[in-house]
């Protein structure tokens, strides 16, 4: 009988160096599979993350051989395997800093962001005594520190009312809405420790209507979540049991120029900063003796907004149509509209987090009721609701004002906000969503000829006619006067509210139609690719990253089905972009759901989805074979194949 060679058996098996240093390599994102990164709020967009996760792991005889490894050959598998551990964690650990490595290096920004000269405050501090001669930096900067504390605490108590008449409207909106969501979600914010460690004044801008002065606060607190039911005490011991973490934030308070110190008589001494009278307190903020509105800004410094340190920009914008708008309108200012801008947004995300549209009838026109109250129908419907969670804002802006002398002027308002948003079940614990940036555009609307309201400064949230307060009520009247509100005839009144790509084909089809009407003689012009003006010009930042990726995951995952390949290059462009892979495999799991509306297929949105993603590519002046396999296949979903070579030009 022949002989037959040996056969090896797999305990006879030995591998080879190569086999061990494959091993070796291939098995160090095991470490990582259970890891993931994450925040919370408003965050400055950097990669929170101690480590990607995911990918697209190892392959199964791979897999097979290393469990065999560690049985038959423990004392060589294990400190292989430690080994790997080890210097993948020192890998990450320089090429994605770890949470509290970012958290250091955000404080680091935020101070250089921050930092400013004592010849710079000395010369603020001058401007300001110009006009206020028993102005004193050192009494303003212990106010700050005051409010401060005890503001962090009214929160924490979940109950805003003590620091109210410090608050514009629109800030004060903002804390009851968060303290809305965080209530629906089922869960409070526990403080324990807060130290201040520093206040300084940073920034002073005056206007005509307004100073308004940039102070910085450094402190520091533990903070976490706890269940809602939780007693203050019970949350206060569970937030001890967390680190201390420092940050640093931008507090902005404005004043009308004219306004003077009183010594003494103001609203932290409990008296009214208009005629000295003893204040109360009260739903209307409205002192009893004089009628002043003490959080209008006209006697005294109101807080209209906070930003993160790390956010923070030096900047004078200039806006399209502002000097034409003031020509009938010569009280109109960037402080109040955006203050009123900010309102509305918070009172759109109560509304739908309550599914109360009518909650919108004395600030929204009736369209925009009747729409938003047909969405939320149809998501009934279907057992679906809206959810937002741990909503904050980043920057509200106006991006343009329109005179139109016929009918309704226009005041076109970008807000920067972020959220754990999507779509999630009716009456059960939403899905996990990841934190998104969003980007929309906000139209406001009033009638041309219509006057800003400068005796309610910045308390933003009043009848226009007789300047009574706002209530909540279904009503579009005002319970007080009976004026008709809501329609924009008095005041500045939500006409739509778009993301970034739906408002821009808007603004570019009715921008195009007056060019058309112009200029019909030039047929040349059809069918070319539109450049980008300075007005839709994609911003590289990592919010605006974060957005693109999170949306080019939703639309990969909307047929339910992501290839190998697909999830290679959202990886590489997660990983170009600065952007936690983690929440964008929280965004393909998510699917659609993460985005309500995704961009239609072959529409105008979504060129001008496809235009961004093109020229954040091209943010090194060229397109590698990676990014372009990106940009096809996301143009396949997009229905615009055969736009992208123009899109691309000569790359």
């Amino acid at each position: 009988m022949p002989s037959c060679p040996p056969t090896k058996r797999p305990w006879q098996w030995s591998p080879g160096p190569s086999t061990v240093l494959a091993l070796l390599v291939l098995a160090l994102p095991l470490v990582a599979l259970a890891r993931g990164g994450g925040g919370e709020h408003y965050t400055s967009g950097r990669d929170r993350s101690s480590g990607g996760g995911g990918g697209d792991g190892l392959p199964l005889w791979l897999l097979f051989d290393l469990v065999r490894m560690i049985f038959l050959y423990p004392k060589v598998t294990l400190p292989l395997l430690l080994i790997g551990g080890a210097l993948y964690w020192l890998y990450k650990r320089n090429l994605h800093p770890t949470a509290t490595t970012q958290r250091a290096l955000d404080q680091r920004e935020a101070e250089a962001r921050t930092e400013v000269s004592g010849r710079d405050v000395q010369g603020w501090t001058n401007a300001l005594k110009l006009k206020d001669p028993s102005f004193e930096l050192q009494p303003t900067l212990d106010k700050v520190r005051w409010l401060f504390l005890e503001l962090q605490k009214s929160w924490f108590r979940r109950d805003m009312t003590p620091v109210r008449p410090f608050l514009s409207d629109a800030t004060w909106q903002r804390f009851n809405v968060q303290l809305q969501l965080m209530k629906a979600q089922g869960v409070r914010d526990a403080l324990a420790d807060m130290q201040v460690q520093d206040v300084q004044l940073i920034g002073l801008h005056q206007t005509a209507w307004y100073d308004s002065i940039h102070v910085r606060v450094r402190a520091s607190i533990r903070d976490t979540d706890v269940p809602a039911d939780q007693t203050d005490a019970q949350a206060m011991a569970a937030a001890k049991k967390v680190a201390a973490e420092s940050f640093t934030e931008v507090w902005t308070f404005v004043r009308k120029p004219g306004a003077q110190t009183r010594i003494g008589e103001d609203l932290f001494q409990g008296k009214c900063p208009n005629c000295g009278a003893p204040y109360k307190g009260g739903a209307s903020n409205t002192c009893e003796f004089c009628n002043a509105v003490v959080n209008s800004g006209n006697y005294d410094w109101t807080l209209a907004e906070i930003t993160q340190g790390v956010e923070h920009v030096r900047h004078h914008k200039q806006v399209d149509g502002l000097m034409q708008a003031r020509a009938d309108d010569p009280a109109l200012n960037l402080e109040m509209l955006e203050d009123r801008a900010s309102l509305l947004f918070w009172k759109w995300i109560d509304a739908q987090s309550r599914n109360e549209t009518q909650r919108l009838s004395k600030v929204a026109n009736a369209e925009v009721i009747t729409r938003l109250s047909s969405e939320l129908e149809e998501l009934g419907k279907r057992g679906r609701r809206r959810v937002f969670l741990e909503c904050a804002v980043g920057a509200v802006d106006v991006r343009a004002l329109e005179v139109h002398p016929e009918s309704f002027d226009e005041a076109q308002v970008e807000i920067r906000w972020s959220a754990r948003m999507g779509i999630g079940p009716v009456n059960e614990r939403p899905p996990s969503l990841p934190t998104v940036p969003q980007r929309w555009v906000f139209t406001l609307v009033r009638r041309h000829g219509a006057k800003t309201n400068t005796d309610t400064g910045m308390s933003t949230d009043r009848c226009p006619q007789c300047n009574a307060p706002l209530t909540t009520s279904g009503a579009n009247t005002c319970e007080f006067c009976g004026t008709v509100l809501g329609n924009g005839e008095r005041d500045w009144v939500l006409a739509s509210a778009l993301p970034f790509e739906s408002w821009n084909v808007r603004q570019d089809q009715r921008h195009s139609a007056a060019s058309v009407r112009r200029q019909q003689a030039r047929e040349e012009t059809r069918g070319a690719v539109v450049a980008p003006t300075d007005g839709d010009r994609v911003m590289t930042d990592q919010k605006e990253r974060e957005r693109l990726l999170y949306m080019m995951a939703s639309i990969a995952a909307a047929d339910g089905d992501v290839s190998n390949a697909e999830r290679r290059l959202l990886k590489l462009c997660a990983e170009r972009w600065s952007v936690s892979w983690a929440n964008v495999e929280m965004a393909l799991n998510a699917g659609p759901q993460l985005f309500e509306r995704l961009v239609p297929r072959g529409s105008p949105e979504a060129e001008v989805f496809l235009r961004h993603i093109v020229e954040m590519a091209l943010v090194d002046g060229r397109i590698d074979r990676k990014e372009r396999k990106m940009l096809e296949i996301a143009a396949q979903h997009l229905g615009l194949e055969s736009r992208l070579p123009a899109l691309l030009g000569d790359h």
